[in-house]
């Protein structure tokens, strides 16, 4: 009998809710595989937004202020 999605999903909801966790973690890791090419273009961007900051062309907002943003949001949904 060949192993499912379906079947393996029955079996992992007969664990407890830790052991749930960490087989969702091991999942979750092998997606996340190394790309360099990725990993270059986020760093050009990372310094491409750094070097616009530097030159005052874009507005910053601090972390307080967004956390209190979206808290006021999500707490009246």
């Amino acid at each position: 009998m060949p192993i499912t999605a379906k079947s393996l999903r029955e079996q992992a909801l007969q664990l407890p809710p830790d052991e749930r966790l960490a087989l969702v973690d091991q999942l979750l890791d092998t997606l996340d595989e190394p790309d360099a090419t990725l990993d270059a273009m986020w760093a050009k961007e990372a310094e491409s937004r750094l070097a616009a900051y530097r030159r005052g062309e874009i507005q910053v907002a601090s972390l307080s202020d967004v956390i209190a943003k979206y808290q006021v949001n999500s707490s009246s949904a």
